[in-house]
């Protein structure tokens, strides 16, 4: 019917990937017009999804939905493990392209932030607000901690924290080995944790699997900690509903806001005022 796109991808010494799926053209008027949107037309519709197919960050972005889908799962009660009884919710999930959008200050040289996501995740009134660097292995560490230098001049810490996500335990060791040498005990001024995902927690990336990177400590054993208890940082605000355009958003602090656009433009090395209403340290 053309409400789902279905592909593969066939590989030079023969086999085909696992079979992807995405909006078909059908299944796109219907949620413009669920959204009072108008649809595209159908032949540049097919060709996003031909861009789609041989895009070559397909395998990447899937695993950045993969680890937002993981979290955004546990609001159904039948997908939560006996660890996780009361169950977490993910509030906001911002992609790349938004971030982008918003996590950009100019002043003389532009500083853009380009997180693979951005959300929210809650759980017994706890509220940890985090950029995700989904890591596949592709990238060398030298590149990879290369990124701190922009979160350092950005007002990373009154956004969230930023989390590793890696492929593998003997990555993300080599990964926190990397950030102790290009750091050389100097402080981000953010907080980063990291994680492996062949930790297979039935939890996903919302159990113990966080490990606090310290720059004044990097020999230390790594404490691992369910994602709510990591450090929450970030604009206090009430949960709304999401709109139909932009689900997961119940967090979502509105970009035109003043106060938020402030929080952006404050020098990073000046104090906060910390006002408990709109704003948390712990």
């Amino acid at each position: 019917m053309g409400v789902v796109f279905a592909f593969r991808r066939s590989y030079v010494n023969g086999g085909t990937s696992e079979t992807r799926f995405a909006l078909g053209y059908v299944g796109k008027r219907l949620i413009c017009a669920q959204r009072a949107q108008t649809p595209p037309a159908p032949k540049a519709y097919a060709q996003s999804l031909e861009r789609l197919v041989v895009w070559p960050k397909l395998n990447h972005q899937l695993g950045v939905n993969d680890f937002f889908c993981g979290l955004a799962a546990h609001r159904n009660p039948a997908r939560r493990s006996k660890f996780d009884v009361t169950g977490g919710v993910l509030t906001q999930w911002w992609s790349e392209k938004r971030c982008a959008e918003f996590f950009c200050i100019y002043s003389g040289n532009e500083v853009r932030l380009r997180p693979d996501g951005y959300g929210c995740w809650e759980r017994q009134g706890r509220v940890v607000r985090f950029f995700l660097e989904h890591d596949t292995g592709t990238e060398s560490l030298t590149v990879v901690t290369g990124k701190i230098a922009d979160y350092s001049a950005f007002s990373t810490d009154r956004f969230g924290i930023l989390l590793f996500s890696v492929h593998s335990s003997r990555r993300e060791h080599s990964l926190r080995a990397a950030l102790s040498r290009a750091q050389a005990g100097y402080d981000p001024g953010f907080v980063i944790a990291t994680a492996a995902r062949d930790h297979d927690h039935p939890d996903g990336p919302a159990g113990p699997v966080w490990g606090i990177w310290d720059p004044r400590d990097s020999t230390a054993p790594v404490r691992r900690y369910r994602l709510d208890e990591l450090p929450e940082r970030g604009p206090r605000l009430d949960r709304k509903l999401s709109r139909p355009d932009e689900p997961l958003s119940e967090a979502a602090f509105d970009p035109d806001d003043q106060q938020m656009v402030n929080l952006i433009h404050r020098s990073p090395g000046t104090s906060d005022t910390r006002n408990t209403n709109n704003y948390w340290r712990d």
